[in-house]
């Protein structure tokens, strides 16, 4: 008994001793959870959470405030809300169990939403909960939106990014239930939802559009918008740039200040130098352009000067003694655009001298005379070739150099070629095959005529890849044509002409669209069929048939499409290649097309006496069922069905009344194709025939009395 009422003091004085320890003075929040304890209520056996409006919802009671009170001034309003429906509270309590606060997590953030921290959560905390930032968040610019009591919406903008940096925990503010945590996006992300990595991102800087940035563009590495430092100088930028690239001119780099004048920065000679007063500290916002440098023009007292069509037209240094030729092959010689017979060289004194190259390299007997004296100063010109309005410019090309393109590509025509050049190259300078093209059957014509079209698979190389010495060779003067493939893959009016036999296929018969097919060894034999739209549905699946021509021997394969749809034996597909006819026919085909060896005869009262297909899996109730079963005339307790054999014929009967009755399958007859069944008329009955030979002799009302003197009983 003793122990007993300790126990119960010690349960009574748990509401106390929590008060003592503080909890009395705690405020209560949205998100905090309340332990109710009311002996003999078992709905007061879960906590209680304070809801979004700040109340908890009460069993018999409903709703009360509780939010902003103490722990005791929450104790005292519950305890008389329950007053209204519970009379026992003596030993009611009400004590903080856990401290909750529910935050709003939204913008660039992983998984945006509600989350709920513990009473002492941070931004992190709550940054984490919402799955983490998403790249491309904006990190020193974020808002935390808090609702007044007055219920305006205050705004504090922090940067988390310094946070990180530094770790100070005062960067970041106190966190309020029902706050609200949005994180912006990098101005870099733009107007239109794209993914991006961080190192697309980080590519164009990582200040966006703040004003206060620093941006540098030109010859550098990545040129971008960066966040300012206190402390950044011209080195410090052009480092996060990634450096100067190899064009530009360090020694005119360009500070643009906000305000003032733009500032001149020669990076070679702080570099020469080492002046660290020479590297300008930056101010907020200040623009750095490093200029492309410009090459400088070449002049002077031993400069020669070429011009016109040869390979490398610029200005050479000439060393007293360098002659016409030395000069011209310095600068590449003359293209072939160029003509060699009307070269001038323009003196420093205004004169000029023409020079006939082609004559000089072709003049009888060796006697030349001699190329022009160049001096310093002079220029060289080489003229292009003068062309006449009934001369075509790609004459300049000779036939023995070039090689034609034509058919289905993008910009047929006639093209240089050289000896480095492959099939794939050719193709791609004719602009590549158009959607039409058949690249499956490029054809390459040589050039004098001699021998047959050569035809390649481009397709397939391209497909499986392959070495590029397995590609045709060409040369100058060959032709290549890339063929067009029909409008459609069953044109069998316009463009089937177009398919050689050799690329196509017959599909005839009860399919959506019979015709003539282009086809490819890769495909099967339901690639074709489906290219047809299919069997129709009076189709007849069981005796599809397969010409296989170009063999030595044409043969016939016999293909039962529906046995592969219901197991899907791939074996049961036969090959095909291109000149095949595959034959589908209709199940509604004139019988005098089915040869009696796969068909069984199907006579007398049924609703559809005729010839039917027979397979060894079918049975006589499926032959019945086929032709419309025994209509009402049908003598069926004798059912006829004659076997053929090699050796005799045969007759059985069959009881299909009896059957029914039964369910005996062991009474079904054997049926093979080729066999006849009968199913008499009732008029052809034993008792049929007995009735009809008795009215010859006597009346019915004979045959009662005689039976009456036989059988009392009637």
């Amino acid at each position: 008994m003793i122990r007993l009422l300790v126990a119960l003091f010690l349960l009574l004085a748990l509401p106390v001793a929590a008060q003592t320890n503080g909890h009395g003075e705690t405020r209560l929040g949205v998100g905090d959870v309340l332990g109710i304890t009311l002996p003999g209520e078992d709905a007061f056996a879960n906590p209680f959470k304070i809801d979004r409006e700040g109340r908890v919802d009460l069993p018999e009671v409903g709703a009360v405030d509780v939010a902003g009170l103490t722990v005791a001034q929450a104790r005292d309003r519950v305890r008389a809300a329950l007053a209204t429906a519970f009379r026992d509270l003596g030993r009611f309590s009400l004590t903080l169990k856990e401290r909750r606060l529910p935050i709003t997590v939204l913008g660039f953030v992983k998984q945006p939403g509600q989350v709920e921290l513990p009473g002492n959560g941070t931004v992190q905390l709550a940054l984490n909960a919402a799955g983490g930032l998403a790249q491309g968040a904006q990190l020193d610019h974020m808002q935390l939106r808090r609702t007044g009591a007055n219920g305006q919406t205050q705004v504090t903008t922090f940067d988390y990014k310094r946070y990180l940096d530094t770790g100070d925990p005062r960067i970041l503010p106190a966190l309020h239930p029902l706050d609200e945590i949005f994180v912006p996006a990098s101005p870099l992300i733009g107007n239109v939802q794209i993914e991006f990595d961080a190192r697309s991102l980080q590519q164009t800087g990582d200040a966006g559009e703040d004003r206060g940035a620093v941006r540098v563009f030109g010859e550098v590495a990545t040129s971008g918008t960066y966040a300012f430092k206190p402390g950044t100088t011209v080195m410090d930028a052009l480092l996060r740039a990634g450096g100067v690239t190899r064009y530009a001119a360090v020694e005119q780099i360009r500070l643009l200040p906000p305000t003032g004048e733009p500032v001149l920065f020669n990076l070679k000679k702080f570099l020469d130098s080492g002046n660290q007063a020479l590297n300008v500290t930056l101010v907020p916002g200040t623009t750095i352009f490093v200029p492309h440098e410009v090459e400088e023009v070449r002049s002077g007292g031993h400069v020669v000067y070429v011009m016109g069509e040869v390979a490398k037209p610029g200005a050479f240094e000439a060393a007293p003694g360098t002659g016409f030729f030395d000069i011209l092959a310095n600068a590449g010689g003359p293209t072939r655009y160029a003509d060699p017979k009307l070269i001038r060289i323009i003196r420093a004194n205004g004169t000029v001298v023409g020079f006939d190259l082609s004559a000089y390299a072709d003049a009888p007997g060796g006697v030349r005379t001699p190329p022009p004296a160049v001096s310093p100063g002079d220029a060289i010109f080489v003229p292009e070739k003068t062309q006449g309005p009934e001369q075509a410019s790609w004459l300049r090309t000779p036939p023995s150099r070039a090689v034609r393109v034509l058919g289905a590509v993008r910009a047929p025509g006639r093209f240089e070629w050289s000896d480095e050049m492959s099939l794939v190259d050719l193709i791609a300078q004719a602009g590549g095959p158009n959607e039409r093209g058949d690249i499956a059957n490029v054809q390459i014509v040589q050039g004098d005529g001699g021998g047959a079209a050569v035809r390649f698979d481009l397709r397939n190389f391209l497909a499986h890849g392959g070495r590029l010495g397995s590609l045709p060779v060409l040369h100058g003067g060959y032709t290549v044509t890339v063929p067009e493939l029909p409008q459609s893959p069953s044109d069998t009016r316009a463009q089937w002409t177009q398919l050689s036999p050799d690329r196509s296929i017959h599909v005839l018969g009860a399919v959506g669209r019979p015709g003539r097919y282009a086809f490819e060894p890769n495909l099967s034999f339901l690639d074709v069929v489906s290219a047809a739209d299919g069997p129709t549905t009076s189709a007849d699946l069981l005796s599809i048939r397969v010409l296989h021509r170009g063999e030595p021997r044409d043969r016939v394969t016999k293909v039962n499409l529906a046995s592969y749809l219901e197991t899907g034996d791939d074996t049961l597909l036969p090959k095909v290649r291109p000149g095949d006819v595959i034959f589908v026919p209709d199940r509604n085909r004139n019988w005098l097309e089915q040869t009696p060896k796969n068909t069984v005869r199907l006579l007398g009262s049924v609703g559809k006496p005729g010839r039917y297909q027979f397979t060894d899996g079918m049975t006589i109730l499926d032959l019945l069922a086929e032709a419309g079963g025994p209509n009402k005339e049908a003598y069926q307790e004798k059912i006829v069905v004659v076997n053929l054999s090699c050796c005799a014929n045969e007759a059985r009967v069959f009881d299909l009344v009896k059957f029914a009755k039964t369910g005996d399958y062991t009474m079904l007859p054997v049926v093979r194709a080729g066999d006849t069944i009968y199913v008499p008329n009732v008029e052809q009955s034993d008792w049929a025939v007995f009735m009809a030979n008795v009215r010859d002799s006597v009346s019915v009302l004979s045959i009662f009395a005689l039976l009456k003197i036989f059988m009392p009983g009637l």
